[in-house]
């Protein structure tokens, strides 16, 4: 075969196929099966020979699992820390030598700089570039607002919330959450306290409590120690670094994170609380280091940070206004201040009053001269409006009420009341007309009450355990929740919850207007109806101090009998002497000639003499002749 030439392909052909024909006749007869019964065909007895040929088996277990086979690999890689480091950097870039507040010295070492070589080459090689920024500068401004006349669209998003973070209890033991609180910088940490509050546990809890990183649910950012349980906490709104607390055991303590996990300054306990500190706020000074607290021993104290030995003042929650005693106190179970009005604050009692105080007043009393009967029981929060200061919200019982200062009868709003106890509430720090409610069941109750007064706007199930306390962040977009089980809950809801429309301040204004004069006229009519009231009962009262006067005078004078013998003796010679009296007159008739009245003619007669003139002149000379100067 020669390369290069095509050859014709080879055909192959392989009979695989043989046909076999049948006839059908040769099939036989069909086959037709019928049911009959069992036969026995064939029974075989047992042979004994064969028995010793028998081999046994030796039984062997073997598994078989026809399903598929999956294996599992679990790798657990290491969270990458992250640490910020900052440089205030107020005074420039000068050396160590010089000092930026000499300007002989910054002279003198500007002329050295600038009779550098290097110097002059840096400036021209810099100058380029920032000429270039400027001309574009000039050429375009970067400020001017294109559509200042448009109106923002009206944001239209269903209601909705998502869990960002939990941050759980470190302890075995799991705490409850007391109190929460923000840092001022933007709220990149939150504090909260843990403590138990029941009486007489015998679970002996650990005394830590925790500053968290809201990136971080991991590991806390800080622990705060102390010698008893925190019970409250709060950061310095002016200072990040800086934190208050309130002990169990009745003790303030004051914390530096840049120094640790122990407090720089506690407080005597001589010179404290008698009872657990359940709130502590700082107040707004000139050195941003003071603050109050309070407790349920009716006690508020106030303090500075920098020397914890001893109060600065004391003020006794009696709202008497006789001498001020311990006996007499009303325990705090909350409290409020707001920084723009630093001389006033608000307390909230144990037996339902809330009072507003004036630490400037002179005496005690006038220090707590206004008071609201707001809940039958407990006072559990009270918050004030960031935008309407006036109005105040409080949380106890069952309910939820707005109150404004200008009414002390009654709330100017109030929830329904709910199945379970509300425990705590406050206001957003954006959007005026939305607070935030938490309850025992686990719930958390969003509010807004330009939409619906009656039933909260969104209910969040955030967990089965009883919800304590809650804290909105200063930006309004998110919610931190304390729970009973030691968890701390991180919610942010949805941008209608948090951006307030254009009119919503004016409304809202309205509506809190609307119902203020509403509860004025209501308290006026109530006025004048006990005015009334009290007018009746005095008169009453009058009538039956009068009665009871004539009733002892009665019971004072003579008896039933002497009066009757008396009157009996006085009718006896009041008849003697009419007898005396009827027989007189009878004999001087008989010796006197009576005149007829009128004479023969029919006419009366002018010498005519009367009985009545006979008997009057008799009278008379009977009282002449039984004078006291009579001959007889």
């Amino acid at each position: 075969m020669e390369p290069g030439v095509d050859q014709p392909p080879i055909k192959r052909s392989v009979e695989n196929k043989f046909f076999y024909t049948k006839k059908r006749s040769e099939f036989g007869r069909p086959y037709e099966f019928e049911c009959d019964e069992a036969k026995l065909l064939l029974s075989l007895e047992p042979d004994p020979t064969h028995l010793e040929n028998f081999i046994p088996e030796d039984p062997v277990e073997q598994g078989v699992q026809y399903s598929k086979q999956f294996s599992l690999h679990e790798a657990n890689t290491f969270r990458a820390e992250y640490e910020s480091h900052c440089i205030y950097h107020e005074e420039g870039g000068w050396p160590k030598d010089i000092s930026h507040q000499d300007t002989e010295q910054i002279i003198r070492y500007k002329r050295k700089v600038e009779k550098d070589e290097t110097y002059i080459q840096t400036v021209m090689h810099l100058s380029h570039p920032m000429e270039h920024c400027i001309h574009q500068n000039n050429a375009i401004n970067i400020y001017e607002q294109y559509f200042d006349n448009v109106e923002p669209s009206i944001i239209v998003e269903d209601l909705s919330s998502r869990t960002l973070n939990v941050f759980r209890d470190q302890q075995k033991v799991k705490r409850p959450i007391q109190k929460l609180s923000w840092s001022p910088d933007g709220g990149s940490r939150i504090a909260g306290s843990y403590c138990n509050l029941n009486f007489q546990n015998p679970v002996v809890y650990a005394c830590e409590s925790y500053v968290w990183d809201v990136d971080n649910p991991n590991k806390p950012y800080l622990v705060l120690k102390g010698p008893a349980c925190v019970c409250s906490v709060e950061y310095n709104p002016k200072d990040i670094h800086c934190l208050i607390g309130g002990l169990l055991n009745g003790q303030v303590a004051f914390w530096d994170d840049r120094k640790g996990s122990s407090p720089v300054e506690i407080s005597d306990v001589l010179e404290s609380h008698r009872a657990p500190v359940n709130n502590a706020l700082w107040i707004n000074s000139k050195t941003n280091t003071e603050f109050f607290t309070s407790s349920i021993d009716g006690c508020v104290r106030w303090w500075d940070c920098r020397n914890l030995k001893k109060p600065t003042e004391t003020l006794l929650v009696d709202t008497t206004k006789e001498e001020q005693k311990y006996i007499r106190a009303l325990g705090v179970s909350t409290m409020e201040y707001e920084p723009t009005i630093p001389v006033r604050f608000l307390l909230g009692t144990e037996t339902g009053m809330v009072i507003i105080g004036n630490r400037k007043s002179k005496t005690s009393a006038e220090k707590l001269a206004t008071v609201f009967k707001a809940h039958k029981g407990p006072v559990y929060s009270v918050a004030r409006n960031p935008a309407f200061l006036k109005n105040f919200l409080t949380i106890g019982d069952y309910c939820a009420r707005v109150w404004s200062e200008d009414v002390k009868e009654s709330a100017i709003m109030s929830t329904g009341n709910h199945n379970t106890v509300l425990t705590c509430g406050g206001w957003s720090a954006t959007k005026y007309s939305v607070f935030y409610v938490t309850k025992t069941d686990g719930c958390l109750d969003v509010w807004d009450l330009l939409q619906n007064q009656r039933n909260p706007t969104l209910t969040v199930k955030v967990c089965d355990d009883r919800l304590n306390t809650l804290r909105c962040n200063d930006n309004g977009e998110m919610v931190a929740v304390g729970s009973s089980n030691g968890s701390l809950y991180l919610i942010q809801f949805s941008d209608n919850l948090v951006t307030a429309n254009k009119n919503d301040k004016m409304l809202l204004t309205s509506m809190f207007e609307r119902e203020t004069r509403r509860e004025k006229i209501i308290e006026a009519k109530q006025r004048e109806l006990r005015l009334k009231a009290r007018s009746m009962k005095n008169t009453d009262e009058g009538m039956r101090h009068a009665k009871t006067k004539g009733q002892e005078a009665d019971q004072g004078g003579p008896t039933l009998e002497e009066e009757a013998e008396t009157e009996f003796f006085v009718s006896i010679d009041e008849l003697k002497k009419s007898l005396s009296m009827i027989d007189d007159t009878k004999v001087k008739r008989k010796k006197k000639k009576v005149r007829p009245p009128f004479d023969e003619d029919g006419l009366p007669n002018e010498h005519f003499d009367s009985e009545d003139d006979d008997d009057e002149g008799d009278d008379d000379n009977e009282e002449e002749n039984t004078g006291p100067l009579s001959g007889d």
